[in-house]
C-alpha cells in the first residue's frame, strides 16, 4: 500500500529512467549468460523485463499504468509475460494509503468520508490504474465510491512521451511515426481522469442500454460525486474470472455471453458510440445471471464516415475493387506505397479481415472454437514481420473500435459461448 504517488515530471521521468537502467542490466545478464553457454530463455528476460515495467508503471499510476492495460486486452500483441503481468492492472494494481485517499476526497468534494456517509471504508476493494474503489454506506444504501489518484491527469502527457520508446520496444517498431494514434490514446486517457464527464455518460448510457436483456445498471449519485469523485450503487457481483472458477453451465455462460455481445453491438450499431474499454474487471455477473457494466469512462464515439467504411467490410458481397476502395477510406493505403506494395498489402489485409469478421456474417458463432482464434493469432504474428506492415496505416479510430472488439472476442473466447450474432447488425445496406 503506498502513502504517495511520485507526482512531479522530474519524479516520473526519474522513476521510468530508472526502470530502463534495470531492463537494460537484464539485458546484459541475458546475453552474458548465453555467452557463458548458461541455461537462459527468452521467456526469462521477457519476465524479469515485464516484473521490473509493471513494478514501475504501478508505482506512477495513470496513464503510465494505463497503457499498460491497453496492451494487455490482446494477448497476441506482446509477448505473453508482459501480458499476463500488466493484465494484473484490470484487477489489483497496489492501493493508496488510507489517509492520502481521504485527503483526495477531501479535495475533490470540499468534505471528508466521513462528514458525508454514515460509514466509509479506507481498504479500497479494487486499486487500477487511474482510481480505486471504496465501499460506503448512506441510510440503508450500500454504494461504491471511485475515487481518482492525485496528479493523474496534470502527468498525463509527459508520461506517454517517457514511455513511448518501451511501447516501441514491446510492438517491436523501428522507427515508426506513432504520434496521430499517441494523440488519439492521450484524448481518450484525458477523457477517462474527467469524472464529470464519465458521470454524464453513465447515466445516458445507462437509460440508452436500459432494455437489453440480462444487462443492469448501478444507479449514480451526482450529489457525491466530482471532478475526481464518482458514487454509485454498490453491485454484489462476481468479476468474470471469479465467475469462470465456480464453472458455471454452459447455459449460463451462454446467457453472460449473449448479454455482453448485445450491449457492444446495440452500442455500436445503433448508438455510434462505445464502450471502448472491455477488459473483465469492467464486467460483474451479479447472482440472477445478469451483467453489470461498472465502468464508463472510456467512450469512443464513431463518425458516420468511419462507421459506414470500417463496418462496410463486413459485407460479403464486396468486389476486391470495393474492398480496396474502402482501404482508401480508411486510411490503409499510404500515397508512398509502390504498385506492389499496395497488392502485397491489401491481398493480406482482405484475408485478415475475411478471418475477424466471420461473426458478424453468420447468424451464430461459436467463440469457443480454437481453431479460429488460432488463425487469427497466427496470420497476425505473420503479417506483423512483413514490411508493409511496419509502417504506420489506418485511421486513428482504429485503435479504439479494434479494441473494443477484438477485446470482446477475446472474453467470449475464455467463455466459451456460442452467440446469435445477428442480433444488431451493421447499419451499412
Amino acid at each position: 500500500m503506498k502513502d504517495r504517488i511520485p507526482v512531479s515530471k522530474a519524479e516520473r521521468s526519474a522513476k521510468i529512467l530508472s526502470t530502463g537502467v534495470k531492463v537494460g542490466v537484464n539485458y546484459v545478464t541475458h546475453y552474458s549468460k548465453r555467452l557463458a553457454a548458461l541455461p537462459v530463455t527468452r521467456e526469462q528476460l521477457d519476465r524479469l523485463n515485464a516484473e521490473d515495467i509493471y513494478l514501475s508503471l504501478s508505482e506512477l499510476k495513470g496513464s503510465a499504468l494505463k497503457v499498460a492495460q491497453l496492451l494487455s486486452v490482446d494477448h497476441n500483441i506482446m509477448p505473453k509475460a508482459y501480458a499476463d503481468l500488466f493484465a494484473a492492472s484490470q484487477y489489483s494494481a497496489p492501493p493508496l494509503s488510507g489517509p492520502l485517499i481521504i485527503r483526495t476526497f477531501r479535495r475533490a468534494l470540499g468534505r471528508a468520508p466521513a462528514e458525508v456517509f454514515d460509514f466509509f471504508d479506507p481498504v479500497s476493494v479494487q486499486a487500477a490504474s487511474i482510481g480505486q474503489v471504496h465501499r460506503a454506506r448512506l441510510n440503508d444504501s450500500l454504494l461504491a465510491v471511485k475515487i481518482q489518484y492525485p496528479g493523474v491527469r496534470e502527468s498525463i502527457s509527459s508520461d506517454l512521451k517517457l514511455i513511448r520508446p518501451f511501447a516501441l520496444r514491446l510492438l517491436d517498431i523501428k522507427g515508426r511515426d506513432l504520434d496521430v494514434y499517441m494523440r488519439e490514446v492521450e484524448e481518450r486517457i484525458l477523457e477517462e481522469t474527467d469524472y464529470e464527464l464519465e458521470l454524464k455518460r453513465s447515466i445516458h448510457f445507462s437509460n440508452a442500454c436500459s432494455h437489453l436483456e440480462n444487462i443492469r445498471f448501478a444507479k449514480y449519485y451526482p450529489e457525491f460525486s466530482g471532478r475526481r469523485v464518482i458514487t454509485m450503487d454498490w453491485l454484489e457481483g462476481r468479476h468474470l474470472k471469479e465467475f469462470l472458477a465456480l464453472k458455471p453451465d454452459q447455459e449460463t455462460r451462454n446467457r453472460v455471453g449473449q448479454a455482453l455481445w448485445d450491449f457492444y453491438n446495440f452500442q455500436q450499431h445503433r448508438l455510434r458510440a462505445v464502450h471502448a474499454d472491455p477488459h473483465p474487471g469492467n464486467f460483474l455477473v451479479l447472482p440472477d445471471g445478469s451483467v453489470s457494466i461498472i465502468d464508463f469512462g472510456c467512450i469512443k464515439l464513431m463518425p458516420n464516415e468511419f462507421y459506414r467504411a470500417f463496418f462496410s467490410l463486413t459485407r460479403n458481397d464486396l468486389g476486391r475493387g470495393e474492398i480496396f476502395a474502402l482501404f482508401e477510406r480508411l486510411e490503409m493505403f499510404l500515397p508512398s506505397d509502390t504498385a506492389k506494395e499496395r497488392e502485397s498489402y491489401g491481398h493480406h489485409c482482405i484475408e485478415m479481415m475475411n478471418l475477424a469478421v466471420r461473426p458478424f456474417r453468420e447468424a451464430s458463432f461459436d467463440f469457443a472454437d480454437p481453431n479460429y482464434f488460432r488463425q487469427i493469432y497466427l496470420y497476425g504474428d505473420r503479417i506483423s514481420r512483413m514490411q508493409e506492415f511496419k509502417k504506420p496505416r489506418g485511421s486513428k479510430h482504429f485503435i479504439y473500435v479494434n479494441r473494443t472488439n477484438f477485446g470482446l472476442f477475446n472474453i467470449l473466447h475464455q467463455l466459451g459461448v456460442v452467440i446469435q450474432t445477428d442480433r444488431y447488425r451493421p447499419e451499412v445496406n
